[in-house]
């Protein structure tokens, strides 16, 4: 595990031995249990160390050349490394590398684009939508009118009539492309058709796809969206952060909703992290990385299909899988604490034109540990067996433990 030296070091076990001890635990937990959570991944040990760097220390609020602190002399030249790495690896005229997060990107965005009541077309919650989609208990919500596309009752494709249909009656100042739980490719050439026709900014919420986007496994929003937002997590194998792409026509316009209007202090470590896993996203082996992810996701989808599990959209076209394990006698909420019990950690999400809750999983993390298709199959014989027979979860653990370790992170 890339973080057994710093764990195991005298330092942190003679300051904080309980924390050192938890820490200790979480290593075991992620070296002997499969993540298949969509939204999680293992970073390189060179991320690790920029994480832990001593730009952990450094205050740098505002951007290079034009700090409210001083001593910015290396965290300038570390955010402006950060952010032409970004540009080359996007073909983008503009990033903003400090949004602490993806919600924190798309708020800018919106800061940037949007003044409170404007109206906005967005995915539904119900179908795949992200919470800064509208939802009510979320800025988003509260700030903005939203209004909810979704997707074809049969296909559980997006319904580009009803995206154009609302478009044109509703007259949005904005519109969103983008979900945390839609398995296929945004056809963002459409979207920029329709917001061309109405007059609206559209904005890309790329948080999932971007890292395969950097690969060249999936089409970019770059060329057509007004605003990418993304995170440099997930399949990009970065820090947890966000960054926001844009035309140079609305970067004055981004950097200032990002700071001053949202964050105060860039976090300067995070953002050297990102910088090397921009570094890491150009090589030729990030890109057989990410089109192995995409190639164990179709594999892992027909392996569940197969297992009985009806996989939403007939599988997916990126990292991410949704799929109904109704048909094996159980709901998304208890499907997840009983393959949680197994060793199987994945999420539960709300299933397009029903009132269940399914299962959302994803071969970002498993694909990092060098798993490959026949890997793949084994997990989804894992699934169904643990989601047909509770009584299995103590054997199936051990077998999982057994592919874990076979595949150290």
């Amino acid at each position: 595990m890339t973080v057994t030296h710093a764990l195991e070091g005298d330092v942190l076990r003679r300051q904080d031995p309980e924390l050192a001890d938890l820490l200790l635990g979480e290593r075991e937990r992620q070296a002997s249990t499969l993540q298949l959570i969509a939204a999680e991944n293992f970073t390189s040990p060179a991320v690790l160390a920029a994480l832990g760097s001593p730009l952990a220390n450094k205050y740098a609020e505002g951007y290079p050349g034009a700090r409210h602190h001083g001593g910015c002399e290396i965290a300038d030249v570390a955010e402006r490394l950060a952010v032409e790495r970004a540009k080359a690896l996007f073909g983008a005229e503009h990033a903003n590398v400090q949004a602490h997060s993806g919600s924190s990107a798309v708020l800018a965005a919106y800061a940037a684009l949007l003044r409170p009541g404007d109206t906005v077309l967005a995915l539904g919650l119900p179908y795949g939508g992200h919470l800064t989609h509208g939802s009510p208990a979320n800025f988003s919500g509260r700030w903005f009118d939203f209004v909810g596309y979704g997707v074809d009752a049969e296909s559980g494709l997006i319904d580009h009539d009803q995206v154009r249909t609302l478009a044109r009656t509703r007259r949005p100042k904005a519109i969103v492309c983008g979900s945390i739980a839609y398995p296929r490719h945004i056809d963002y050439a459409f979207f920029r058709e329709v917001a061309d026709e109405v007059g609206a900014y559209l904005i890309a919420d790329a948080a999932h796809p971007i890292g395969l986007v950097a690969g060249g496994a999936a089409p970019s929003p770059v060329p057509y969206a007004d605003v990418v937002c993304a995170t440099t997590h997930k399949v990009l194998r970065g820090p947890r952060g966000g960054m926001i792409l844009c035309g140079a026509e609305l970067a004055e316009r981004v950097d200032r909703a990002v700071f001053p209007f949202t964050q105060g202090g860039a976090q300067m470590h995070t953002i050297a992290a990102k910088a090397v896993a921009f570094g890491e996203a150009a090589t030729e082996a990030f890109a057989v990385y990410t089109h192995q992810v995409v190639a164990n996701a179709r594999a892992l989808a027909a392996a569940l299909a197969a297992e009985g599990l009806v996989v939403t959209t007939g599988g997916t076209d990126t990292h991410l899988i949704t799929a109904d394990p109704a048909p094996l006698g159980v709901d998304g909420r208890t499907a997840r604490g009983r393959l949680a019990a197994a060793g199987l950690v994945m999420d539960c999400c709300a299933l397009p034109h029903a009132d269940l809750r399914g299962l959302r999983l994803g071969t970002a993390a498993v694909t990092t540990q060098g798993m490959r298709e026949a890997e793949m199959i084994r997990i989804a014989a894992f699934i169904g067996q643990a989601l047909r027979d509770e009584a299995s979860a103590p054997r199936v653990r051990e077998q999982v433990r057994d592919l874990a370790g076979a595949f150290p992170p």
